[in-house]
């Protein structure tokens, strides 16, 4: 059981899932008492009381967590200790060595208990919310869209749920793609915040979108609302553009998720535009292929990675139109390589974006006019 500061540990409500009641005991076995403990978003203590007529043998605990995925996947934890006819146990979910989870997740769990006369017993699943509860969080909800903010007024949160609409209408847009499943937003009143929210985070980390669990979380304090604006636009294109394209074969390549993600902020920033320009004139542009891996950590690299991330889905959409983008990201969706897909869609591969791609940021026009008549897909 955790020990520390009586001010650190948050003792989180518990909801029984509809229709669920207790576990009965079962001979002489008996659970006398459970509850949890929580110091978020480090660690999560689930506890049991336990008592029989018998020494109590076995004890295990039993969880699963929200978020999507291919297979239902249910983690069992095996409990140590000595076999007596009561038992106080706990198992300690140290999130440090597991990696952390996002606000306001749910967990279901129980737990299964036996003793040396062949009695056992299995509680009823039970739900809790691991929140953050550091902040008195305030909500305001539009349709599947749930923002939770704490610093600002009401008029600050309608600007920020006003964002949101506006960047899913544009997504749609752009690509024909659209929310799909429920989301979360929690907006931290600072990046420091934000941080304080995560394990082993980076010092650089401003936003983060957590696709597996429908849920962006970000630091935007109301004197910085409009790089706040494009930061939720850029993070909830990642979040549904992945609700689409999930599947258990392969990803989107990364020039494609980032791309997508910063036309959704808006035009090109400055800074951007300067780095994809010195490229251009020093011939210093980085292949398609190389783009489609995670970008590098080093700045320089990483702003000219961003920024052609961005062209190259300005040129498709551009060009090509939305249909196309959708049905390139319905055909990733099904499991296909990124070649494989593009073909599919375009008539091209990688290497055939790229020329393609190069041709048109020399001269956009004659670009246009040379695609009007490409034979196939064109």
């Amino acid at each position: 059981m955790f020990r520390r500061a009586a001010a650190l540990i948050l003792v989180l409500c518990i909801s029984v899932v509809a229709g669920m009641v207790p576990a009965q005991a079962q001979g002489g076995l008996r659970i006398t008492g459970t509850s949890i403990e929580a110091a978020f978003p480090l660690e999560l203590s689930f506890n049991i009381s336990v008592e029989s007529d018998a020494d109590i043998t076995d004890i295990r605990f039993h969880y699963r967590v929200e978020r999507r995925h291919f297979v239902d996947v249910t983690s069992e934890a095996f409990l140590e200790f000595t076999p007596s006819r009561a038992v106080d146990v706990s198992w300690d979910w140290d999130m440090r060595r597991t990696g952390g989870l996002p606000p306001g997740t749910s967990i279901e769990y129980w737990w299964t208990v036996e003793d040396a006369s062949g009695d056992s017993i299995e509680t009823e699943p039970l739900v809790v919310q691991f929140e953050d509860d550091r902040f008195q969080w305030q909500s305001l909800v539009d349709g599947p869209v749930t923002v939770y903010w704490y610093r600002g007024d009401t008029s600050f949160a309608g600007e920020i749920m006003e964002t949101v609409r506006e960047a899913l209408y544009w997504l749609v847009q752009d690509t024909g793609i659209s929310l799909t499943e429920p989301i979360r937003i929690y907006i931290y009143g600072s990046s420091t915040d934000l941080r304080g929210s995560m394990i082993f985070p980076q010092e650089w980390t401003g936003g983060v979108a957590f696709t597996r669990y429908g849920c962006i979380a970000i630091g935007i304090s109301p004197v910085n609302l409009e790089w706040g604006q494009r930061a939720i636009a850029h993070e909830l294109t990642h979040l549904v553009i992945h609700q689409m394209t999930l599947n258990p074969y392969s990803g989107l390549p990364n020039w494609l998720d980032e791309g997508l993600a910063m036309r959704s902020e808006g035009p090109l920033g400055r800074e951007f535009q300067a780095y994809l320009d010195r490229a251009i004139a020093q011939d210093s542009l980085f292949s398609v292929r190389s783009l489609a891996s995670p970008f590098s950590t080093d700045a320089d690299k990483s702003y000219l990675s961003y920024a052609q991330s961005y062209s190259l889905v300005e040129f498709l959409i551009s060009i090509y139109g939305k249909d196309r983008m959708f049905e390139l990201l319905d055909t990733l969706s099904e499991g296909s390589t990124y070649d494989n897909a593009l073909t599919r869609v375009y008539g091209f591969d990688s290497d055939g974006l790229e020329q393609l791609w190069r041709e048109y940021l020399m001269s956009p026009v004659e670009t246009v006019e040379k695609i009007s008549v490409l034979p196939g897909r064109g």
